[in-house]
């Protein structure tokens, strides 16, 4: 029973929900923020807001974090030169926040502290200020990306990534 209310949550969860949480001026102002934030590190951040989950993962039952690691390959989150992009993933039919650092950020970040801005953006998330919660999520990953990867005067991000946040 539990895997058909599930199913029903993720098929009734569509791409007006995400109208909704994160209307189009939500989301170009991610997207500066984005673009802002790389203009002081190296690293690259890719957000990525899917409504729910493919029916194929809901069969077998698939986590979101799954789905997140699938993204972070699919977005080429992982195929950043200096291997320091990082993906902010929401899932709104569970209202699920995942972050993925490619090994180079990783080497400097530990779970801890992932953890620690996972639970403020589901602060945010609770209250329905989607918005915010990225937005704080975008702004403590660029602090550890300037912290760890800044650039050096007078260099350039060559921005590998899209800066507007990816919907599914």
């Amino acid at each position: 029973m539990n895997k058909l209310l599930r199913i029903l949550r993720h098929r009734w969860t569509d791409e007006r929900d995400v109208a909704r949480a994160l209307p189009p001026a939500a989301l170009q102002r991610i997207q500066a923020q984005v673009a802002a934030s790389e203009r002081h590190h190296s690293g690259e951040i890719r957000v990525c807001v899917e409504a729910g989950l493919p029916l194929s993962y809901l069969w077998r039952g698939a986590s979101a974090r799954e789905r997140a690691v699938t993204m972070f390959g699919k977005l080429r989150v992982w195929d950043t030169e200096l291997n320091n992009g990082v993906l902010i993933y929401l899932l709104l039919a569970e209202h699920r926040i995942e972050i993925l650092a490619d090994r180079g950020l990783n080497r400097h970040v530990d779970a801890a502290q992932w953890q620690a801005l996972m639970e403020r953006m589901r602060g945010s998330f609770r209250a329905g200020d989607f918005e915010a919660g990225l937005a704080a999520a975008v702004q403590t990953v660029d602090a550890l990306l300037r912290a760890h990867f800044p650039l050096a005067e007078g260099q350039a991000n060559p921005n590998e990534l899209p800066d507007a946040p990816h919907l599914g």
